[in-house]
């Protein structure tokens, strides 16, 4: 490598693309292809950038894989940023295996966040914990470190554990200004923004209120019923139930929770189930139908309940079963039939409050038949060393 082409080089490592440009603009020769294109993707014009890097990699000879690798890398980081997800991987892991083979640790590192990064884009969290798993960026230059922790806040931010982001872009951030690249240290400030911007609306008892990444991490760890319109899902602190396959029953559950606790006219719901601005009788029969299947799905969760203008929905709260805890909470265990006899309940009342309660995993079950017995799951026992005699006093 001449020394225009290294000082191109180390002016686009120093993010100064015009700097690299100013040495290098003129020239045609394979490693000056490369790093005009490199410079033009960081001035954003990123087609002239593919261009060149494409010409680049076809001019370097077949002795120089390294080099080659190195243009499909930055490619692969044009076409993420491009969001063209559609861009073939494979060839990014050959290229990062030739990089490894090759002792190119940093930019075999830089293909691995990239596949990372892709990863997350598409929602594949787990797959893109998994390749952070097996990258160390100890050894890496503080640029790569930063693109290491803005990885790892990706993932705590898509995982609501805004605490983990949080310290992901703290360490971001000090490494950026190790590297002492403007805009590195501008893309992390940019992160910082996500947790503190509104991400999403809380809408409870009539009224709205927008709330940041941490206070939505909040409300999903509380004990509160949320229907949550981002995921499609519903569910309480202990379960979950999907209706991301079901776009009528979420725009019913969605409907009847935003006016909880009060009712939604039949009018309401038609509109918002069935885009529908009025309801005759064959809405109202397929009303009835939809509301039939809303109210079996969410049978462990909420009670869907007719009113005289619409529907309604209630929660299910363990307190409604509080009068069965209270009995189950002496440790000892209960047959239905006795609880039932306790109560002054039907047995099969009793039962029903027992199976929603085993469900929650508040209760547990043993044996069959009339000998099934129920009781509250049992305190983790003590460690072993609790159990065993205290030493005898000698002498």
């Amino acid at each position: 490598m001449d020394s225009l082409t290294a000082a191109a080089a180390r002016a686009l490592a120093a993010g100064d693309p015009l700097g690299a440009l100013n040495r290098v603009a003129l020239r045609d020769d394979p490693p000056a292809l490369a790093l005009r294109g490199i410079a033009m993707a960081q001035l954003g014009d990123l087609v002239r950038a593919k261009a060149l890097l494409r010409r680049a990699a076809r001019a370097f000879g077949p002795k120089e894989a390294v080099a080659r690798a190195r243009c499909v890398v930055a490619e692969a980081e044009i076409a993420l940023v491009s969001r063209d997800l559609g861009w073939p991987a494979k060839a990014l892991d050959a290229a990062r295996a030739t990089l490894e083979a090759h002792g190119d640790r940093v930019n075999a590192a830089h293909a691995g966040y990239l596949e990372v990064r892709r990863l997350l884009l598409i929602g594949r969290i787990h797959e893109a914990e998994r390749t952070l798993a097996g990258l160390d960026p100890a050894p890496l230059p503080p640029a790569s470190r930063t693109a290491h922790e803005l990885v790892v806040a990706g993932i705590a931010i898509r995982r609501l554990r805004t605490q983990a982001a949080a310290a992901a872009l703290g360490r971001a951030r000090l490494a950026a200004r190790h590297a002492r690249i403007p805009a590195l240290t501008a893309e992390v400030e940019s992160a910082f923004l996500v947790l503190n911007t509104p991400a999403a609306r809380l809408i409870a008892r009539g009224e709205e209120r927008v709330l940041r990444l941490g206070e939505v991490e909040a409300v999903l760890a509380s004990k509160a019923f949320v229907v949550d319109a981002c995921r499609h899902v519903v569910r309480d602190p202990g379960r979950v139930v999907s209706l991301a396959r079901r776009p009528v029953l979420f725009a019913l559950a969605r409907a009847l929770g935003e006016a909880w606790p009060g009712d939604v006219p039949r009018d309401t719901l038609v509109a918002r189930a069935f885009g529908s601005k009025r309801a005759d009788e064959s809405y109202r029969a397929r009303l009835r139908v939809e509301m039939g299947r809303l109210r079996r799905v969410l049978r462990t969760l909420a009670d869907v309940s007719a009113t005289k203008r619409g529907f309604a929905l209630a929660p299910r709260r363990e307190e409604a079963h509080g009068a069965v805890l209270a009995f189950l909470a002496d440790g000892e265990s209960w047959s239905s039939s006795a609880l039932a006899l306790a109560l002054g309940a039907s047995q099969r009342t009793v039962q029903r409050a027992l199976d929603s309660l085993a469900a929650a995993g508040t209760v547990q079950s043993f044996g069959r038949g009339r000998a099934r017995r129920w009781m509250t799951p049992p305190v983790p026992g003590f460690t072993t060393t609790l159990l065993l005699p205290a030493p005898l006093p000698i002498g």
